[in-house]
């Protein structure tokens, strides 16, 4: 089972662009995963529910996969976004 750290995983799948940014987010209490917020090294499993906050706008997904190597086009194919 592969896991990877909030962050990078955040970078990779290229939500949030910058790996530094995802870690700030996580820092500030802006990422959450199944309802608690997490820390930037928090392990990401394949069926996490996250929750992110750009501002006032909530964005939640579930993490569909994990990998290490993502080509641009395939990013979008790590997670489903559900609301």
């Amino acid at each position: 089972m592969c896991v990877m750290r909030i962050d990078k995983y955040l970078k990779l799948s290229r939500i949030i662009k910058r790996r530094t940014i995802a870690n700030e987010a996580c820092d500030a209490g802006r990422v959450k995963v199944g309802g608690r917020a997490v820390k930037a090294s928090y392990d990401v499993k394949i069926g996490d529910i996250i929750e992110i906050s750009f501002g006032n706008r909530v964005v939640k997904l579930e993490v569909t996969d994990v990998n290490d190597i993502v080509k641009k086009e395939d990013a979008a194919g790590l997670y489903r976004i559900i609301e």
